[in-house]
């Protein structure tokens, strides 16, 4: 059986994947996707068309499940040692380049990130202009959600494959006494269960990695963006495509394939790739930026971290899953230092 989705022929799409093999919790009879150029997304395509110029895609299968429960096992295993080290927050800090940081500036750094994220989106510092409803696409134990109810007087739902970040979150959200303001369900981004044009702020910070769907995703973030509604999403890219490129270059595939492997990450794509998408949703007011520079100082501080007796004992009754991610922690490193990996912020928002 086959389900339909309608990119029309105009749009940028044609047919070629490189990553087919980039990490083992893909399916390797994967048929071939490309948006835009230097798109590489893992689309299970027929290799037949409608008359209309519509892609035929086949339904999701056990590949996509294989990969979901990968990624709520490795959250299930390694959240709670993530936020004894480090907090509510499992994401990156947002710092100043030039300055030296110690570990505890790094929290404050991950409130920063979401403060910029904001301002970069020009969300309204204005009241009556506040968000009112959020929804936070991979929230992770919740930190986002939490801050971003507090801050706009919100009402915020929080969504992950895990259900141990599920649990917890919701936990936290009645301790601080926001279980009437915070909820968090378990939910497939690339099916979320929300009716169409609910929420005014769709925020999305860090998970855009973990889909293997990027078309699919962007999709469900603009169908649930109500109109006027501002969408952010924060995450890893790797560099854009120069114009006489097909595709990355071969180390810089095997290193991210290493990376994909530690993190159950399917096929990258540039934040290029990403603003083709979000135009081909005729979303307004779209833009980007590459923000490498000022999460710089983020992956040595985890490693620091890592390294101290703490962080250490945790990893070891952690379980696999969370100490081959730190073995892989390194290799974030060498992908920023050699250009490869963006750390990008994209924003726009829903015609009214």
């Amino acid at each position: 059986m086959t389900t339909v989705a309608r990119i029309p022929t105009i749009s940028p799409i044609s047919c070629i994947h490189t990553f087919r093999t980039q990490s083992p919790h893909l399916p390797t009879s994967i048929a071939t996707g490309r948006v835009g150029s230097g798109f590489w997304t893992p689309i299970r395509a027929s290799t037949a068309s409608s008359e209309r110029g519509e892609v035929l895609l086949a339904a999701r299968g056990e590949d996509d499940k294989q990969l979901q429960n990968g990624i709520a096992e490795f959250y299930d295993e390694s959240s709670a040692i993530w936020e004894d080290i480090w907090g509510d927050h499992m994401h990156h800090g947002f710092y100043d380049p030039d300055s030296t940081v110690s570990v505890s500036d790094h929290r404050a750094a991950q409130i920063r990130m979401i403060e910029e994220s904001l301002r970069f989106a020009s969300v309204s510092e204005e009241r009556t202009k506040w968000p009112k409803s959020i929804v936070d696409v991979g929230c992770g134990i919740g930190g986002s959600s939490r801050y971003l109810a507090k801050k706009f007087g919100a009402n915020s739902v929080g969504i992950t494959l895990s259900p141990v970040q599920v649990q917890r979150a919701n936990d936290l959200a009645a301790t601080q006494g926001l279980a009437d303001k915070v909820s968090f369900q378990v939910a497939d981004a690339l099916e979320q269960p929300f009716p169409d044009e609910q929420f005014d702020l769709v925020w999305s910070m860090e998970s855009g990695e973990h889909m293997p769907d990027k078309t699919k995703f962007v999709g469900e973030l603009a169908r649930v963006a109500a109109p006027g509604g501002t969408i952010i999403i924060v995450t890893w890219c790797h560099r854009d495509l120069g114009p006489d490129e097909q595709s990355l270059q071969p180390w810089e595939q095997d290193l991210l394939k290493k990376i994909c492997d530690a993190y159950y990450l399917p096929a990258w794509c540039s934040a290029a790739d990403y603003l083709k998408l979000l135009k081909s949703q005729s979303l307004q007011d779209i833009k980007s930026e590459d923000w490498s520079r000022f999460v710089a100082p983020f992956w040595p501080a985890v490693i620091r971290s890592a390294m101290t007796w703490k962080g250490l004992t945790s990893l070891l009754r952690s379980g696999q899953k969370t100490i081959k991610g730190a073995f892989a922690m390194p290799l974030m490193i060498e992908g920023y230092k050699k250009d490869l990996i963006k750390f990008a912020i994209i924003t726009c928002r829903k015609p009214e």
